[in-house]
């Protein structure tokens, strides 16, 4: 969560893959019961996650509450580990921005991974390149994979024709 991505749209999701991540690295380094509270915690989020496109409206609302009962309770236990009472004030800083995928079930993962496979391909080019020398340069990649991102989207589209499309229009 950087300061600079917080703000942008109506609401944001909070990477649980990421917080799924810190988690595993507290099990690991700590005896506390928190952060094993936590995997769980997770485990059900995820799960809802996968779902919710599927379920009806009160179902969701009924789940979520039960979710953030559950995660409530998980912070507001005392911990004597570092660790994990740096997990629960991170999870208390995003708490409005954990459950946001119930919002729009379907159309908001509870992850960024799709988003940060879509980027992979630009951090690539820039390490082996070291950049790009000339700004059309950047720019035009930039512009030829919105086009083709925007493509994929819809169904029956062909990439190629969407390139063809746009470049003689």
């Amino acid at each position: 969560r950087y300061a600079a991505q917080q703000g942008h749209g109506l609401a944001q999701q909070t990477c649980l893959a990421h917080l799924a991540r810190d988690v595993a690295y507290a099990l690991e380094a700590s005896d506390d019961p928190v952060p094993f509270r936590l995997k769980l915690w997770l485990g059900s989020a995820f799960d809802l996650a996968d779902a919710a496109a599927g379920l009806a409206a009160s179902t969701l609302a009924a789940k979520r509450r039960a979710l953030e009962r559950r995660l409530d309770a998980i912070l507001a236990t005392p911990s004597g580990c570092e660790l994990t009472r740096a997990l629960q004030a991170k999870l208390r800083r995003a708490r409005d921005q954990l459950l946001t995928f119930v919002d729009w079930p379907g159309q908001v993962g509870a992850t960024n991974n799709a988003c940060e496979r879509d980027l992979r391909p630009a951090v690539i080019q820039r390490k082996v390149t070291n950049g790009y020398r000339a700004m059309w340069a950047a720019q035009g990649e930039a512009d030829v994979r919105t086009v083709v991102d925007t493509a994929r989207l819809a169904p029956n589209t062909s990439v190629f024709g969407t390139i063809l499309t746009t470049v003689t229009a």
